[in-house]
């Protein structure tokens, strides 16, 4: 089993040892180890981890179910989780929030040129509109699987909403498909964001990764002047495909996600890291960071291009100055047999490992929307592909990220991906699971090295290797 990025839009609550209850309105346990000073007033920017009414960044805001989109949705019930919503709002560090407004915008949206996917390691990329797109176990598919998108592409217009990437790529949260010929907006069949590059002004052309845009039958959306089209600059562009060229009817300027002076969380990834300068940017936001801005399960050091963090903090002028930064990149993946339910407490044990779930937890589930629906959907014997990070506290536990149920009916064959936390001549433990050698080598491993270990439960309740440890 090989290790992939492993990014979400999360944020740990955690009180006390473990969060607690489900709220009965539709809830995950909010409780927080941290005093909160104050409320935050302002714009929240993240995937939907749930609803009920809706979860972002960690914060389950009370909404009036309404959504503001251009592309076709205009109610709660239309979103799915995994679309990257902007949140205009207040919300505090209890995981408590409400909603002023609920916006959606695809990133992409048009036909499905080409598809890649390993459905072991759970990872591949997609084409439209020329432009690439990375998925991997975080991008929640609705409309089709990834092996039938893969299979026949040329049969399925998709929406894509994403996060760009440094190289003008982008990493899918959510990929939603219907078949060729159906719309998703009834005005605009296609959608592209991205910089302005080989701009010709005379016959009012442009590019954005290669694909040519012409943008004689255009308007400016809000208040966006053509004449101040430049290279470089970050748009979105809607209109129709004609003959391989887009043919634009809107274009918009991105570069207005937040109001200034606004509190802000975003979740991305690094790109144009600049160390000496302590900047970077995510989804075309220039964030500054200083001596004063809190690190959480991430050091400055560690700060780079493809790093995926959530970042706090105040916009003013233009720049988002951080702050809080943290780090995004889970450190485990574990595929395993659930043995026990604690729906109070949220807590999961799955082939012997301790499971928390918290209100950014994806548990990506097409039959249910409510996370208490998801939550009290569970059932002993489920067979769970979970993604997250190590925890060391209250005697190691993982926290979950997302969580996706698995056909796997008869496979009792575990995987794990972790740090050691012991090691003997006889046993290996990770998060207080001790999985008994059985024979098997540990190959010089040690602890806190992260291996891949294959393991089983026998029938006396012990846990054994299968293989030999891999590091």
């Amino acid at each position: 089993m090989k290790r992939n990025a492993l990014t979400t839009a999360v944020r740990m609550v955690i009180a006390g040892t473990f969060i607690g209850t489900l709220a009965a309105c539709g809830g995950g346990g909010s409780g927080s180890g941290e005093a909160v000073s104050s409320t935050s007033d302002g714009t929240s920017v993240g995937a939907v981890t749930g609803f009920g009414s809706v979860y972002v960044n960690g914060t389950r805001f009370e909404t009036n179910g309404s959504v503001s989109s251009d592309d076709g949705i205009e109610r709660e019930e239309q979103l799915e989780k995994g679309m990257i919503l902007k949140v205009k709002g207040s919300w505090n560090g209890r995981g408590e929030g409400r909603a002023e407004r609920v916006s959606y915008d695809d990133t992409l949206r048009g036909p499905l040129t080409s598809m890649n996917w390993d459905d072991i390691e759970k990872t591949g990329q997609l084409q439209l509109l020329n432009q690439t797109v990375r998925l991997d176990r975080q991008t929640v598919f609705r409309g089709a699987t990834p092996l039938e998108l893969a299979g026949n592409p040329g049969a399925y217009n998709v929406r894509i909403s994403g996060w760009r990437m440094e190289n003008g790529d982008f990493r899918a949260s959510y990929v939603g498909a219907r078949s060729a010929g159906s719309r998703f907006d009834d005005f605009n069949d296609v959608e592209i964001e991205g910089l302005v590059a080989n701009l010709d002004t005379s016959a009012r052309t442009f590019e954005i990764n290669g694909l040519q845009i012409d943008y004689n039958s255009a308007t400016g959306d809000d208040d966006f002047d053509l004449e101040d089209l430049r290279n470089g600059l970050a748009v979105e562009v809607e209109g129709y495909l004609e003959n391989g060229i887009l043919i634009a009817r809107e274009i918009e300027d991105e570069d207005d996600l937040f109001d200034d002076d606004d509190d802000v969380e975003i979740s991305g990834e690094i790109y144009d890291f600049d160390a000496s300068g302590r900047s970077f940017r995510i989804n075309g936001v220039q964030v500054q960071y200083n001596r004063g801005t809190e690190f959480d399960d991430i050091r400055e050091s560690s700060l780079q291009n493809g790093l995926f963090v959530k970042v706090e903090g105040d916009f003013r002028n233009g720049v988002l100055i951080a702050e809080e930064i943290e780090g995004r990149d889970g450190d485990v993946e574990l595929d395993g047999r659930l043995e026990q339910i604690d729906l109070s407490n949220e807590v999961l044990i799955v082939s012997g490992i301790r499971v928390q779930l918290t209100p950014g937890t994806l548990i990506d589930d097409d039959d249910r929307r409510s996370r208490v629906e998801d939550i009290n959907g569970f059932r002993v014997g489920d067979y769970l592909e979970i993604e997250g990070r190590q925890r060391s506290e209250n005697g190691g536990y993982l926290e979950a990220f997302t969580i996706e149920r698995e056909d796997d009916d008869d496979d009792d064959d575990y995987e794990l991906e972790a740090r050691i936390d012991a090691l003997s001549s006889t046993s290996v433990t990770f998060m207080n699971l001790e999985i008994l050698l059985y024979g098997y080598s540990t190959d010089g491993a040690r602890v806190g090295d992260e291996v891949e270990v294959e393991y089983r439960r026998t029938s006396g309740g012990q846990y054994v290797l299968t293989d030999d440890i891999d590091d």
